[in-house]
């Protein structure tokens, strides 16, 4: 189907017949009108976890009421005299904003704006060495409020603010976004936040970007959320029933059968292409499919970050989903290529960078029908909870013997040392030989537990790009603990084609975590955290039956880094 420059437009090949008939099944069994009614029958005969988790459908609408609230509080903020906020959270309520801030910038005037979803010591240290406690507005993020690392991150900073200002006045210093009656609504009323915005219970955290949990921190930072609002409920009217999925414009219907269509007949790597300005928005996108769908053996995974090649380096197993800015060419050649060569392609023009808030709607509808047609529930995250159990144990661990649980280690070269599902008494062989499990549709999974920095972007970048040009597979990357609560329900949930690359490193400065916000009393560090956090996800993909190579450095981190694309 081919549509103007302003609408989506699909080079889907020979698999345009089979999407075909699936806007035809959408439209006879009348699922975007059931999927409005809010029928869970759409997905499951069982209700739990579906007809509480459909908010998002009116989120645009509802929203609007709130935002003079939203906007008397961030008046009152800045006449305070706050410069900074720090967004203290995980998944779905970390994610929307840090894509909103990396587009959008930060308005003058208005706060800096800045994310924490990492535990690794460095990371912490590097917000507390950046930031006057003094001006910083703390913004805790968590629907359920239980959130292992938001909660930490609260009682640290806490700690800090106290340090500054006192405990008569900290809590000023923060707010909360939940759900009512959660953990975090009892701690910030104990804690005497400045404010508590309470989210619609039936919001799932990563359907949860035009809600408080998005566009709260959006408006600190000067965004126009009331734009970008507008652009959903626009995109939400190209979704409604009336728009006939089967020779209208619904676009929503449209994008979510060739994602579930592609993927059941094993073109399951949505490989996102997208501009320079809006890039960021690949991360948000990334949790939001690769949850939302891997499990029961199934999953579409998306793939994000990795640079556009000739298609003769991609497999049989890839859609391309190229979204471009008014004005922005880059990669359109490449993408034509591709096309010419045979690949399904998605083409989506956003004309300016509030259009966002289109898109995030659009992805949502595109999900929950993708879902539909992969016979799954989008809304559930069954094997999330396994990492989680684990970690929890070998903490336990931790406390009762002060020493965490280890792996059986197998080479140790230089400063590297090299764990998991390999033969080989090699190093410079140990990734060609765990390779020996790739098949047709495997990709690769890295997976750094470090702190998050652009040099330690680019240089998995290239260790990612040499294993796909080699091994013609797909290839993700993710930072702990961060990508288990997105992409760590597909690792778990999906047909078992993932092969995981751990990436750990040694802990110069370690920081002490409060067992309880304004005491000085600690039980466990940050640091020990993340290695808890590795080790129980490694537990977790060994459980699921998954394969797992992990490469400890000690020293120079990228240095490492770089050995490891020597051997690939």
């Amino acid at each position: 189907m081919k549509n103007n420059r302003e609408s989506l437009s699909f080079n889907l090949g020979r698999y345009k017949s089979a999407v075909d008939e699936s806007l035809s099944s959408l439209r006879e069994k009348g699922i975007m009108s059931r999927i409005w009614a809010h029928d869970h029958r759409v997905w499951k005969p069982n209700p739990d976890e579906i007809t509480d988790r459909l908010g998002w459908l009116h989120a645009p609408e509802r929203m609007k009421p709130e935002l003079n609230r939203i906007e008397e509080f961030v008046r009152q903020v800045l006449d305070d005299g706050y410069t900074h906020a720090l967004l203290l959270g995980m998944g779905g309520s970390s994610l929307a904003p840090e894509v909103l801030r990396k587009t959008f910038g930060v308005k003058e005037g208005y706060l800096d704006l800045d994310i924490l979803d990492s535990t690794d010591p460095a990371a912490v240290a590097s917000h507390t060495q950046r930031l006057n406690p003094e001006q910083t507005l703390f913004i805790v993020s968590s629907k359920s409020g239980t959130t292992q690392e938001t909660l930490s991150f609260f009682r640290y900073f806490y700690n800090r603010v106290c340090d500054f200002v006192g405990k008569e006045k900290a809590g000023s210093h923060f707010i909360a976004i939940t759900d009512p009656s959660s953990r975090l609504t009892e701690i910030a009323e104990r804690y005497r936040f400045r404010e508590t915005f309470i989210n619609d219970p039936a919001i799932g955290g990563r359907y949860s970007a035009l809600s408080h949990f998005g566009l709260v921190p959006a408006a600190l930072a000067g965004i126009d959320i009331g734009r970008l609002l507008d652009s959903a409920l626009a995109m939400s009217e190209k979704c409604k029933a009336c728009n006939s999925p089967s020779g209208g414009s619904n676009y929503g219907a449209r994008l979510g059968a060739i994602l579930g269509e592609l993927a059941n007949m094993g073109r399951d790597k949505a490989t996102f292409i997208i501009a320079p300005r809006i890039e960021s928005f690949g991360d948000w996108a990334e949790q939001l499919i690769a949850e939302s769908t891997g499990k029961e053996g199934k999953g579409v995974l998306p793939v994000v970050g990795e640079t556009l090649s000739l298609p003769d380096y991609y497999g049989s197993d890839r859609v391309f989903v190229y979204i471009s800015v008014t004005g922005d060419e880059s990669n359109r050649e490449k993408v034509k290529r591709l096309e010419d060569a045979g690949h399904p392609v998605v083409r989506i023009p956003v004309r300016d960078l509030y259009d966002i808030g289109g898109q995030f709607f659009l992805w949502e509808m595109a999900t929950a029908v993708a879902g539909h047609i992969l016979k799954i529930n989008p809304f559930d995250q069954p094997d999330v909870k396994a990492a989680k159990v684990l970690t929890r144990k070998a903490v336990e661990v931790y406390k009762e013997r002060g020493t965490l649980p280890e792996h059986t280690l197998k080479i140790a070269d230089g400063n590297i040392e090299v764990y998991g599902d390999f033969s080989t008494g090699r190093f410079d062989e140990s990734f060609r030989d765990f390779m020996k499990y790739s098949r047709e549709g495997t990709y690769v999974a890295i997976q750094a537990y470090v702190q998050p920095a652009e040099e330690m972007d680019r240089a998995i970048k290239k260790l990612r790009m040499k294993i796909r040009d080699k091994y013609m597979t797909a290839t993700t990357f993710g930072y702990g603990p961060r990508f288990l609560h997105s992409t760590g329900q597909l690792h778990k949930g999906d047909g078992g084609n993932g092969l995981f690359v751990q990436v750990t490193s040694e802990t110069a400065e370690d920081i002490p975590i409060p067992d309880e916000a304004g005491e000085e009393k600690s039980s466990i560090t940050f640091g020990i955290l993340k290695d808890a956090q590795a080790l129980g996800d490694w537990q977790a993909l060994t459980e699921a039956g998954r394969k797992i190579l992990r490469f400890h450095v000690k020293g120079h981190l990228v240095e490492g880094i770089q050995r490891l694309e020597k051997i690939i």
